[in-house]
């Protein structure tokens, strides 16, 4: 596995990897329709200063990290299934937590449980709760803090 900034020219891949990992854990939602949401996403976060780290194997593209340092936030990391388990997703995050390495928060739906399974043995605790804007769906603001104690 390596890990690589994002170029234009992964969109494709990027996109197709998004709706393959969210259409597996949420199957009743169409995330293809959502492909000009995730562009925007995108291209307003790199705009404002974020990042996009790719991580890729032989096979192709193994998952992508989203995050703007300034804000201290991850916006997305997303795995192809293919990768559950492989330290792609810890390596990742490994990535956004080094560019921001006082603290670092995100939000996750409130019943992923693998997601905040993950977060939790990342070291992120759970700091609030909320509503994703697109789905309504209940979610948990969650942040890691560098030195703090795992609970």
């Amino acid at each position: 596995m390596r890990l690589r900034p994002y170029g234009d020219e992964d969109w494709p891949a990027l996109l197709a990897l998004w709706v393959e990992s969210w259409s597996a854990t949420r199957p009743g939602i169409d995330f293809s329709a959502r492909a000009p949401w995730l562009k925007n996403l995108l291209e307003r976060t790199t705009a404002e200063g974020g990042t996009i780290i790719l991580a890729e194997d032989r096979e192709g593209l193994l998952g992508f990290v989203l995050f703007d340092a300034k804000r201290a936030w991850l916006e997305q990391i997303t795995l192809a299934p293919r990768a559950f388990g492989s330290g792609a997703a810890q390596a990742l995050l490994g990535e956004a937590k080094a560019a921001c390495p006082e603290k670092l928060g995100l939000d996750v739906n409130a019943d992923n449980v693998r997601a905040l399974a993950f977060y939790r043995n990342e070291g992120f605790v759970k700091t609030g709760e909320g509503k994703n804007p697109l789905s309504g769906l209940p979610i948990v603001v969650m942040e890691w803090t560098q030195g703090a104690p795992h609970r």
